[in-house]
């Protein structure tokens, strides 16, 4: 994106040259330049900046127009509001210098939104501290040189006018006087609404993976959804992606392996609601019913997205968002099986048949996401994917690749202080040709191991509780020996599962059984589990 040196705002005299602020939430930033480059490729628009995007929730930008404006602050998600920047200064002093100057030298970019019939209201804000209402008056009655001559509104204003005071971020050493005062016209809000709107608190269908709304809707803008474009996400899960991506108009599509959550049978997660089984209401056709989106749901189908044969020649789509399973609190499988191929499976036995699962690296899983969007991918489309790293040993170096994507951008969500995931935008430049292979570094591989040999699960980072990786190997062991020494053959697994109370409340060796889909005699234990829990009461013995 260019850039320019910054000028005064004051000193804007043409509707080109023009500054506005945008004013940011304070809650992951990592996220917001990558996200504000996005929507302006989005919308096909140009602007200007020179300070850094993240040091403060204040953003001074040039931008062509007004509408430009707006639209721009409407779609990005980390925006709350935007203001036409009238005056911006280190001192209260200097501030109300330029806006007088600002009236001399350009009245026209002023006095228009001036008049006896329009209502007004003048806005205080502070960030980092809080105002006295007192306060709050003085700095209003500072700006009596304004021509305000309408009635004063407070709701739903003709025109609002904004000053704010920026204090800094330390809520530890806060400065008597503001670092920074800004004054301009309230043009509109961010979409933020939407993120309460989507609340899971609120929603009809969520697991325990259910992406937060905000990094849903913005994982949607990095995916450059448009009206109209199809969006796929391999590991659709309860469908939290597709909600992001149909509230910008795109038309979505998703696939599971797991028959149990693609058909909402699994144990619900909200504490309060946990002992009873899901509801009719409750799906992932529901959870856009409930946004009045469903007739942007194309379908959600129970399958392995690394199978090649599940799309037919030429199929492709505008955009891939989502969020692969880690093999932490999801399991990393795919349609398998470790025996020996049987032959056909006998044809009464087709319709009710459950193909067997195997483990599946991450390494693998990541390949294989590379490669679909290699192979699916329209020209110019976006695949937008979580990576979960071990912070100390990560390296921009060893990111997974592929030769017909670039990489757009990296963001980096701190999990606990030793584990993080990333999000990576990688954009398909070119149609994939022989030899073209994905390439994945071996510490994808081993971010599992790492995860539960450093303590990473036990300990949120603290360093408190150490393992190592034999042990939590030795630990599986254990669990399954004492499974089978009790007896306890794959047919009778769902019934040990059932015990415990579904995967949420599985502990310690047992927990990593499930979580490492551990083989008893050659059947993984969840698609045993999805077996039993599809035959009807009766026969659940």
């Amino acid at each position: 994106m260019a850039t320019e040196t910054r000028s005064s705002p004051a000193a804007a005299g043409t509707d080109s040259e023009r500054t506005y602020l945008l004013c940011f939430s304070n809650e992951l930033t990592e996220f917001r330049e990558p996200e504000l480059r996005a929507v302006l490729s989005l919308l096909g628009l140009t602007a200007h900046w020179t300070d850094s995007v993240t040091a403060t929730p204040y953003l001074e930008v040039r931008l062509a127009s007004e509408a430009d404006a707006r639209r721009l602050a409407q779609r990005t998600v980390a925006v709350k509001s935007c203001l036409e920047l009238w005056a911006a200064a280190d001192s209260e002093e200097e501030l109300h210098r330029q806006l007088r100057q600002r009236l001399l030298d350009h009245p026209d970019t002023m006095l228009p939104h001036f008049g006896p019939e329009t209502s007004f209201k003048v806005n205080v804000e502070s960030f980092n501290r809080t105002l006295s209402h007192e306060a709050k008056v003085a700095r209003v009655e500072s700006f009596d040189y304004l021509p305000l001559e309408g009635p004063v509104r407070l709701r739903r204003p003709d025109l609002r006018l904004d000053a704010i005071e920026y204090y800094g971020l330390d809520p530890n050493r806060v400065p008597e006087r503001p670092l920074r005062l800004f004054f301009g016209r309230w043009l509109c809000d961010g979409p933020r609404a939407a993120i309460k709107a989507h609340s899971l608190k609120t929603r009809a269908y969520i697991g325990n993976t259910s992406m937060d709304p905000e990094l849903a809707l913005i994982m949607a803008n990095m995916a450059r959804v448009r009206s109209g474009d199809t969006v796929y996400d391999p590991f659709v899960g309860t469908g939290s992606l597709l909600v992001a991506a149909s509230h910008f108009g795109g038309h979505v599509l998703g696939t599971d392996i797991d028959y149990l959550t693609v058909h909402a049978r699994t144990r619900p997660s909200r504490v309060q609601e946990r002992g009873r089984r899901r509801g009719a209401g409750e799906s992932i056709a529901a959870n856009l019913r409930q946004y009045g989106l469903q007739s942007r749901l194309l379908d959600v189908l129970v399958a392995d997205a690394a199978l090649p044969a599940l799309w037919r020649r030429g199929v492709t789509v505008d955009a891939i968002i989502t969020d692969p399973p880690y093999g932490i609190r999801e399991p990393t499988e795919r349609v398998g099986s470790a025996r020996p191929s049987g032959g056909a499976i006998p044809a009464q036995h087709r319709a009710a048949h459950f193909p067997s699962k195997v483990a599946y690296g991450p390494g693998a899983l990541f390949g294989d996401l590379l490669r679909l969007a290699a192979d699916r991918l329209t020209l110019g489309g976006r695949l937008v994917f979580w990576l979960p790293v071990t912070r100390a040993q990560y390296s921009a170096d060893r990111l997974p690749s592929h030769p017909c994507l670039r990489l757009v951008a990296n963001s980096e969500q701190t999990l606990t202080a030793r584990a993080s995931r990333r999000l990576l935008t990688l954009e398909k430049w070119r149609e994939p040709g022989n030899g073209d292979a994905a390439t994945v570094h071996t510490s994808v591989d081993r971010f599992v191991s790492d995860y539960f040999s450093s303590g990473f699960a036990e300990d949120g980072g603290n360093g408190d509780r150490e393992t190592t990786t034999d042990a939590g190997d030795d630990a599986v062991d254990a669990e399954l020996a004492r499974l089978e020494a009790a007896g306890c053959r794959a047919e009778q697994l769902p019934l040990y599962i059932d015990a415990l109370h579904g995967y949420n409340e599985i502990k310690d060796a047992a927990q990593l059984v499930m979580g490492r889909i551990a083989e008893l005699d050659g059947v993984t234990v969840r698609s045993v589990h999805q077996r039993y829990e599809c035959l009807p009461p009766a026969e659940r013995q």
